[in-house]
């Protein structure tokens, strides 16, 4: 219930929607403020409006505004994003912008910070989502949708106490957001500096002084050469792997060697382009680049597909111990170690699949290929070095990796493992603050606008 001195209006009747901008008035010549629907910041009401053009490049085809005017996203997705904000001042007092902009201009009596928080509030833009019209993916806010809509209006004098005990508590909010998400990215610094260390043998230091008669990594690298050519299932004679060239190469870790992707492994493949066709209701998954996004595989929103043909299903079928890369698209170089699989899957030809020869190493393998000062940085400078993003079998086949004896390895993963849980909770704690302080924002609008948050 609102206070008794409080009044509901539509918001057709306390601002012009969509007014109309006389440019006739407005000398070709004139330069103007451009806004893009970039320039709009997604549900933090900041606007760039540096951008300038010729009146007669906008005039037409264009949304115009001026200073103190509320601008709405009226498409999906920037709607529910919450691309709103209030004009500034803007270049010889017009601005032009995205036809996909709905432009409120508040009457005298109204504040239009109080009608910016109101209609960017997240209550208020679930509510215009359920009646968005038009085609998927095109659906918008309509101008009477919004005229329509009623707002709680207080005493004018109110509006602004109102308005200031938001911004004071946002205030306060957004420094311990801001906090949050520099321990965030701090985190992130850690978590490589830990993989760093881990792969290029720092991080065992002192236990190789108090192990110094483990088996070295030359040793295990003949076993594994062994293991490469029992598996082999290729075509023809079988070939060795070429010995790479570590001419160049940093100085090892004692016990340590270099050895290639392509001799460490069985088998380094992808999917083919047949599986377009095979996609169905169910059947065994089919992991795709958009399931590793995060060096980890997540497989929540999965495709299934029928296995087109037995050599297909045979050749990029995934096992636990796998390796993922994604090797095309946005997500190109990022990684994944298969653990837990609990059913038949496969890789689109998006995703490389490496099968180590050995499972025992295969983590390691891992820890190597996701660590930004190692593997990553090699796979990312062949990945963006020209044109289009990707990377082929053939450069994954032939990164180097610094491979230590096993029983280090064992070492080196056991205290990743320690390592890095200490900081996915951190970071667990941290989202949870974050999701927290957005409940906590919806909040104080919610105690604004039923008189609740000022006396």
């Amino acid at each position: 219930m609102l206070p008794a001195n409080w009044s509901v209006a539509k918001i057709g009747e306390i601002c012009e929607v969509n007014p109309r901008l006389n440019k006739a008035e407005i000398p070709d010549d004139l330069l103007v403020s451009f806004v893009p629907m970039p320039a709009v910041g997604a549900g933090d009401g900041s606007i760039d409006v540096s951008l300038e053009r010729p009146a007669s490049e906008v005039k037409k085809g264009f949304t115009g505004f001026k200073q103190g005017d509320v601008l709405f996203a009226k498409i999906t997705p920037c709607m529910e994003n919450g691309k709103m904000a209030i004009v500034p001042k803007v270049a010889n007092g017009y601005g032009f912008g995205s036809t996909e902009f709905h432009v409120l201009r508040p009457k005298p009596e109204i504040d239009a910070r109080y009608l910016y928080y109101f209609v960017s509030s997240q209550n208020f833009r679930g509510i215009a989502a359920r009646y968005m019209t038009g085609a998927v993916g095109q659906k918008r806010v309509s101008t009477t949708y919004l005229k329509e809509q009623k707002i709680p209006i207080a005493p004018e004098a109110q509006q602004k106490r109102i308005v200031a005990e938001i911004e004071k508590q946002f205030s306060r909010l957004n420094e311990a957001v801001a906090n949050l998400k520099r321990v965030k990215v701090n985190l992130k610094r850690y978590k490589a500096a830990v993989l760093k260390a881990a792969v290029e043998g720092k991080l065992t230091e002192e236990w190789r002084r108090q192990h110094p008669d483990v088996e070295p990594a030359d040793k295990l690298l003949e076993q594994i050469l062994v293991e490469r050519r029992e598996k082999w299932q290729g075509r023809g004679k079988y070939k060795e792997p070429v010995a790479p060239d570590t001419t160049d190469l940093p100085e090892l870790p004692e016990g340590w060697c270099w050895a290639s992707i392509e001799q460490l492994t069985h088998l380094v493949t992808s999917g083919s382009r047949g599986w377009g066709g095979s996609y169905a209701d169910s059947g065994p998954l089919f992991i795709r680049a958009q399931d590793i996004k995060t060096d980890s595989l997540v497989l929540k929103n999965v495709a299934r597909v029928n296995v087109p043909s037995k050599a297909e299903g045979i050749r990029s079928a995934v096992t636990n111990h796998d390796i993922l890369v994604t090797i095309t698209g946005a997500n190109v170089t990022k990684s994944a170690l298969v653990l837990g699989l609990e059913e038949r899957a496969f890789v689109s030809q998006h995703v490389a699949l490496l099968k180590p020869c050995l499972i025992s190493i295969s983590e390691f393998l891992y820890f190597w290929i996701v660590s930004p000062a190692n593997g990553r940085r090699q796979l990312e400078d062949w990945a963006y070095g020209a044109g289009k993003p990707g990377l082929s079998l053939e450069q994954i086949r032939s990164l180097l990796v610094a491979l230590p004896p096993l029983a280090e390895q064992l070492q080196v993963t056991a205290e990743v493992e320690r390592l890095l849980s200490i900081v996915a909770e951190t970071e667990a704690q941290i989202d949870a603050n974050l999701c927290r302080a957005g409940r906590m924002r919806q909040s104080i609008l919610k105690q604004a606008f039923s008189g609740r948050l000022t006396n």
